[in-house]
């Protein structure tokens, strides 16, 4: 047969592998002087001039769950908008007033789920005063007017 090869005896003179002998004490197999950087603390360096850190890409399987976890929080606002109008018309408020009231809910609760979406589905990236500080205030400024609109 063509490439087998007969495995080679060890010669009784190397008996192939030996272990260690044993010490008398563990401290024996240390070594007996310690390192010019044993005292130093240690230092932590996410990154270099060569190797810079960066912020994460995000998958596109990421981008598709935020943004079907997005559209359902919409449906459940949608509702929760009907129900607030509702709830303000039978105080009587004016509907016209109730029904503007109810879009600004709708918006504030959207801007800030979106926010929150953006944060969850990559911090590093989206959880920046550029992106997230527009969200918060487009939508906190919303929920304040439809309370204000609703009182009327």
């Amino acid at each position: 047969m063509q490439g087998t090869q007969s495995p080679s005896a060890p010669s009784p003179a190397d008996p192939g592998f030996k272990l260690p002998e044993e010490s008398a004490s563990p401290q024996d197999s240390l070594p007996q002087t310690t390192p010019e950087t044993a005292g130093r603390p240690v230092e932590v360096v996410p990154g270099t001039a060569t190797a810079p850190v960066a912020a994460t890409d995000t998958s596109t399987r990421d981008l598709a769950i935020g943004a079907v976890v997005f559209v359902i929080l919409l449906v459940v606002y949608f509702f929760v908008r009907n129900a607030f109008v509702h709830h303000l018309v039978v105080r009587r408020v004016a509907p016209s007033s109730a029904g503007s009231a109810g879009w600004l809910l709708f918006v504030g609760l959207g801007f800030l789920s979106a926010a929150a979406v953006l944060a969850i589905i990559n911090a590093s990236k989206f959880l920046t005063f550029a992106v997230t500080g527009p969200l918060v205030a487009v939508g906190l400024i919303a929920l304040v007017a439809a309370l204000f609109i609703g009182r009327r």
